[in-house]
Protein backbone atom coordinates (compact mmCIF):
# COMPACT_ATOMS: atom_id res chain seq x y z
CA UNK A 1 0.00 0.00 0.00
CA UNK A 2 2.75 2.19 0.40
CA UNK A 3 3.76 2.20 -2.62
CA UNK A 4 0.35 2.32 -4.52
CA UNK A 5 0.09 5.77 -1.89
CA UNK A 6 3.82 6.82 -3.34
CA UNK A 7 2.68 6.40 -6.81
CA UNK A 8 -0.87 8.54 -5.98
CA UNK A 9 0.87 11.23 -4.15
CA UNK A 10 2.89 11.39 -7.14
CA UNK A 11 0.42 11.51 -9.85
CA UNK A 12 -1.37 14.02 -7.77
CA UNK A 13 1.65 16.29 -7.26
CA UNK A 14 2.41 15.77 -11.18
CA UNK A 15 -1.20 16.57 -12.36
CA UNK A 16 -0.93 19.50 -10.05
CA UNK A 17 2.65 21.39 -11.44
CA UNK A 18 3.59 19.75 -14.97
CA UNK A 19 2.72 21.54 -18.12
CA UNK A 20 -0.28 20.66 -19.52
CA UNK A 21 0.23 17.85 -22.14
CA UNK A 22 -3.17 18.49 -24.04
CA UNK A 23 -2.19 21.26 -25.72
CA UNK A 24 1.16 20.03 -26.85
CA UNK A 25 0.15 16.24 -27.08
CA UNK A 26 3.01 15.27 -29.58
CA UNK A 27 5.20 15.89 -26.50
CA UNK A 28 3.59 13.23 -24.46
CA UNK A 29 5.62 10.06 -23.53
CA UNK A 30 3.36 7.43 -25.21
CA UNK A 31 3.37 9.44 -28.86
CA UNK A 32 7.08 10.31 -28.62
CA UNK A 33 7.57 6.05 -27.93
CA UNK A 34 4.88 4.98 -30.27
CA UNK A 35 6.58 7.71 -32.87
CA UNK A 36 10.02 6.44 -32.58
CA UNK A 37 8.75 2.27 -32.51
CA UNK A 38 6.05 2.44 -35.27
CA UNK A 39 6.49 3.59 -38.93
CA UNK A 40 3.65 6.82 -39.47
CA UNK A 41 2.25 8.03 -41.77
CA UNK A 42 2.34 12.29 -41.54
CA UNK A 43 -1.49 12.45 -42.10
CA UNK A 44 -4.92 10.59 -41.77
CA UNK A 45 -5.99 8.02 -44.39
CA UNK A 46 -9.78 8.56 -43.60
CA UNK A 47 -10.85 5.91 -40.75
CA UNK A 48 -8.00 3.50 -41.46
CA UNK A 49 -5.59 2.52 -39.22
CA UNK A 50 -2.84 0.97 -41.58
CA UNK A 51 -1.91 1.84 -45.20
CA UNK A 52 0.76 0.52 -47.72
CA UNK A 53 2.75 2.43 -49.09
CA UNK A 54 5.95 0.97 -51.13
CA UNK A 55 5.10 -2.44 -49.92
CA UNK A 56 5.87 -1.46 -46.43
CA UNK A 57 3.00 -1.04 -43.76
CA UNK A 58 2.63 1.85 -41.87
CA UNK A 59 0.27 3.04 -38.72
CA UNK A 60 -1.69 6.20 -39.78
CA UNK A 61 -2.10 8.80 -36.59
CA UNK A 62 -5.76 7.47 -36.03
CA UNK A 63 -4.14 4.12 -34.98
CA UNK A 64 -1.60 6.17 -32.63
CA UNK A 65 -4.68 7.94 -31.28
CA UNK A 66 -6.44 4.51 -30.62
CA UNK A 67 -3.35 3.45 -28.85
CA UNK A 68 -3.17 6.18 -26.49
CA UNK A 69 -6.99 6.34 -25.58
CA UNK A 70 -6.43 2.42 -24.67
CA UNK A 71 -3.50 2.52 -22.64
CA UNK A 72 -5.08 5.57 -20.89
CA UNK A 73 -8.13 3.22 -20.13
CA UNK A 74 -6.02 0.22 -18.44
CA UNK A 75 -3.46 3.29 -16.69
CA UNK A 76 -6.89 4.55 -15.17
CA UNK A 77 -8.31 1.09 -14.12
CA UNK A 78 -4.71 -0.01 -12.56
CA UNK A 79 -4.64 3.25 -11.02
CA UNK A 80 -8.30 3.02 -9.66
CA UNK A 81 -7.70 0.21 -7.79
CA UNK A 82 -5.20 1.40 -5.08
CA UNK A 83 -7.28 4.53 -5.11
CA UNK A 84 -10.40 2.68 -4.03
CA UNK A 85 -8.55 0.81 -1.42
CA UNK A 86 -7.55 4.35 -0.01
CA UNK A 87 -11.27 4.34 1.01
CA UNK A 88 -12.25 0.88 1.64
CA UNK A 89 -10.75 -2.49 2.11
CA UNK A 90 -14.01 -3.68 1.48
CA UNK A 91 -13.34 -6.06 -2.22
CA UNK A 92 -17.04 -6.00 -3.79
CA UNK A 93 -16.31 -1.94 -3.70
CA UNK A 94 -12.94 -2.54 -4.90
CA UNK A 95 -14.14 -4.70 -7.91
CA UNK A 96 -17.61 -3.15 -9.06
CA UNK A 97 -16.09 0.69 -8.59
CA UNK A 98 -13.47 -0.08 -10.52
CA UNK A 99 -15.50 -2.17 -13.70
CA UNK A 100 -17.88 1.07 -13.08
CA UNK A 101 -14.92 2.65 -13.75
CA UNK A 102 -13.71 1.26 -17.07
CA UNK A 103 -17.63 1.30 -18.48
CA UNK A 104 -18.07 4.85 -18.06
CA UNK A 105 -14.16 6.39 -18.38
CA UNK A 106 -14.74 6.81 -22.00
CA UNK A 107 -18.57 8.28 -22.00
CA UNK A 108 -17.40 10.52 -18.80
CA UNK A 109 -14.58 11.98 -20.79
CA UNK A 110 -16.70 12.74 -24.12
CA UNK A 111 -19.03 14.46 -21.46
CA UNK A 112 -16.25 16.49 -19.62
CA UNK A 113 -14.57 17.15 -23.06
CA UNK A 114 -16.73 19.69 -23.52
CA UNK A 115 -17.38 21.53 -20.72
CA UNK A 116 -14.03 21.28 -18.93
CA UNK A 117 -13.07 24.94 -19.55
CA UNK A 118 -15.34 26.35 -17.83
CA UNK A 119 -14.12 23.89 -14.64
CA UNK A 120 -10.51 26.02 -14.58
CA UNK A 121 -9.97 24.81 -10.93
CA UNK A 122 -11.15 21.08 -11.89
CA UNK A 123 -7.65 19.63 -12.50
CA UNK A 124 -6.42 20.83 -9.28
CA UNK A 125 -9.38 19.89 -6.86
CA UNK A 126 -8.72 16.65 -8.77
CA UNK A 127 -4.93 16.90 -8.15
CA UNK A 128 -5.64 17.47 -4.40
CA UNK A 129 -7.87 14.27 -4.22
CA UNK A 130 -5.19 12.41 -5.28
CA UNK A 131 -3.24 13.91 -2.73
CA UNK A 132 -5.18 13.10 -0.20
CA UNK A 133 -6.22 9.38 -0.74
CA UNK A 134 -2.22 8.89 -1.57
CA UNK A 135 -1.35 10.60 1.62
CA UNK A 136 -4.43 8.77 3.58
CA UNK A 137 -2.93 5.34 2.10
CA UNK A 138 0.80 5.97 3.69
CA UNK A 139 -0.12 7.06 7.01
CA UNK A 140 -2.85 4.22 7.51
CA UNK A 141 -1.23 2.85 10.21
CA UNK A 142 -0.98 5.39 12.58
CA UNK A 143 -3.83 7.52 11.90
CA UNK A 144 -7.03 5.81 10.51
CA UNK A 145 -9.64 7.94 8.32
CA UNK A 146 -13.01 6.98 8.54
CA UNK A 147 -14.58 5.91 4.91
CA UNK A 148 -17.11 8.47 5.52
CA UNK A 149 -15.06 10.97 6.36
CA UNK A 150 -12.58 10.57 3.34
CA UNK A 151 -15.87 10.64 0.94
CA UNK A 152 -16.65 13.75 2.49
CA UNK A 153 -13.10 15.39 2.04
CA UNK A 154 -12.84 14.05 -1.40
CA UNK A 155 -16.89 15.46 -2.40
CA UNK A 156 -15.79 18.66 -0.54
CA UNK A 157 -12.80 19.30 -2.66
CA UNK A 158 -14.49 18.60 -5.81
CA UNK A 159 -17.29 20.56 -5.03
CA UNK A 160 -15.34 23.33 -4.03
CA UNK A 161 -13.29 23.40 -7.09
CA UNK A 162 -16.23 23.03 -9.12
CA UNK A 163 -17.64 26.56 -6.91
CA UNK A 164 -14.46 28.15 -7.30
CA UNK A 165 -14.21 27.43 -11.28
CA UNK A 166 -17.73 28.34 -11.27
CA UNK A 167 -17.31 32.13 -9.55
CA UNK A 168 -13.77 32.61 -11.50
CA UNK A 169 -16.05 32.25 -14.80
CA UNK A 170 -19.04 34.22 -13.48
CA UNK A 171 -16.37 37.00 -12.56
CA UNK A 172 -14.46 36.53 -16.04
CA UNK A 173 -17.61 37.39 -17.79
CA UNK A 174 -19.02 39.98 -15.33
CA UNK A 175 -20.52 43.37 -17.36
CA UNK A 176 -17.60 45.47 -15.16
CA UNK A 177 -15.02 43.05 -17.02
CA UNK A 178 -16.46 43.67 -20.46
CA UNK A 179 -13.50 45.22 -22.70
Amino acid sequence: MYVFGAFIIYAGLHMMFAPDAASHPEQTFLVKYFNKHLRLTKDYRGGKFFVRENGLLFATPLFLVLLVVEITDVTFAVDSIPAVFGITRDTFIVYTSNVFAILGLRALYFLLAGVLDKFAYLKIGLALVLVFVGVKMVVEPWLHISVGVSLAVVLGMLILAVLISLLANKKAVSPGNAG
